[in-house]
């Protein structure tokens, strides 16, 4: 049996989880489980799954699930904040932690399974994207492994040679290209984007998604985000990075070889596919998926982002060519542009020009501890947070 620690269970990816777990009793036990403030939904994985913890990171909730799950006769230790995301992240008895938490929250509990040296299926982007050097420095010298769960980057692993760790070049890709759908907005008239709600910015075409990657992928932040995780995964620069849109989502990345053979991943848009192939590689398990039908989806269609459209994928490929703490800059950023839209206090036009002159504000520099890494984040966040309260 392997032990399973599912960081952010409540989630989509962490209910998609448990949905491909549960088709498995015989092949993998919830060990522990954790939830942001969706107290409810922990008791009934917890009343479901009967994991060893459970973990609040809003502390204030902890006694009242202890009391639910004690009546109930339920075993399970509750903790709470990030001290207990770290601890289900690295105890003895876990082999495998998904991690999906969203944001910067995420990164501590990543860092704490890297350092046990387990198995990661990494769906939080901030680990890589915010501490790309750091994380993989952990993950290489306590022999962790780290299996992607986004789809694109899920796709580019099953299209990939076994040694692509050494670099593209050397094992024969000329580059990367990474599908996105161009979500709600792909063909609105630009002048109707600034009266764009929150309602309609988190309703994707393709995918069932939590609010703020509902907006990322709106804005195409999501994809410039996922082009530098590509970049720490893959071990390879951006420029061997092309960002292709896909309307139907059936596509979800392709790796082109330097003899012309192009090979891409197909399935319809489920994250069960790719969360399944993360916890069986390098076998396979039933994921729940339907089979694609290939003849209903009839045609597939491409085409180039519009940057006009998305000028958060112009900032992202320019926060990677800066380098240093510009990715963590622009995603701090990022995250308090989302909030502040998702809040209804700003325009959806506004969230790349917080993004934009926070980056104008805060100039690239080098880190090389976490402390130094969370003290750019908080300023990040304040310059952010200024810039959005003029445009409110």
């Amino acid at each position: 049996m392997i032990g399973l620690t599912v960081l952010g269970s409540t989630g989509s990816i962490g209910l998609s989880t448990l949905d491909v777990v549960a088709r498995h009793p015989d092949l993998y036990r919830i060990v522990a489980l954790s939830a942001n403030r969706n107290l409810e939904q922990l008791y009934q994985q917890c009343l479901l799954f009967q994991p060893d913890y459970a973990v609040l990171a809003e502390q204030s909730l902890v006694p009242e699930l202890k009391q639910r799950l004690h009546r109930r006769g339920v075993a399970t230790r509750v903790l709470g904040g990030v001290e207990g995301l770290q601890e289900i992240a690295s105890l003895d008895s876990v082999d495998y932690v998904m991690a999906a938490i969203v944001g910067a929250a995420g990164l501590l509990p990543v860092l704490a399974a890297a350092r046990a040296g387990k198995r990661i299926l990494l769906a939080n982007k901030e680990a890589l994207v915010v501490a790309g050097s750091l994380f993989m420095q952990e993950v290489v010298a306590n022999a962790a492994e780290v299996l992607p769960i986004d789809s694109e980057h899920n796709a580019v692993f099953q299209c990939m040679p076994p040694r692509h760790r050494e670099g593209l070049v050397p094992v024969g890709v000329r580059r990367i290209l990474l599908t996105a759908s161009g979500g709600p907005f792909r063909t609105a008239p630009l002048e109707q984007l600034e009266g764009v709600t929150p309602e309609q910015a988190c309703a994707h075409p393709n995918w069932a998604m939590g609010r703020k990657i509902s907006v990322d992928s709106a804005t195409m932040m999501n994809k410039g985000l996922e082009v530098i995780e590509a970049c720490w995964l893959f071990n390879t620069e951006a420029d061997r990075i092309d960002v292709v849109v896909h309307p139907q989502s059936v596509i979800h990345s392709l790796v082109e070889y330097v003899d012309g053979s192009v090979l891409a991943q197909l399935g319809n848009p489920d994250m069960r596919t790719p969360i399944a192939h993360a916890l069986a590689w390098p076998e396979r398990i039933e994921s729940g998926v339907a089979s694609l039908d290939l003849c209903a989806v009839a045609r597939l269609d491409f085409e180039q982002p519009d940057l006009t459209r998305f000028p958060c994928l112009r900032l992202a490929y320019q926060s990677i060519t800066a380098g240093r703490s510009a990715p963590a800059v622009l995603n701090a950023a990022n995250e308090v542009a989302v909030a502040t839209f998702l809040q209804r206090r700003m325009s959806y036009t506004a969230i790349p020009e917080v993004v934009e002159r926070t980056l104008e504000q805060i100039p690239p520099t080098g880190f090389s501890t976490l402390t130094e890494l969370l003290e750019i984040d908080s300023e990040a966040r304040r310059q952010a947070e200024q810039i959005a309260r003029t445009l409110v």
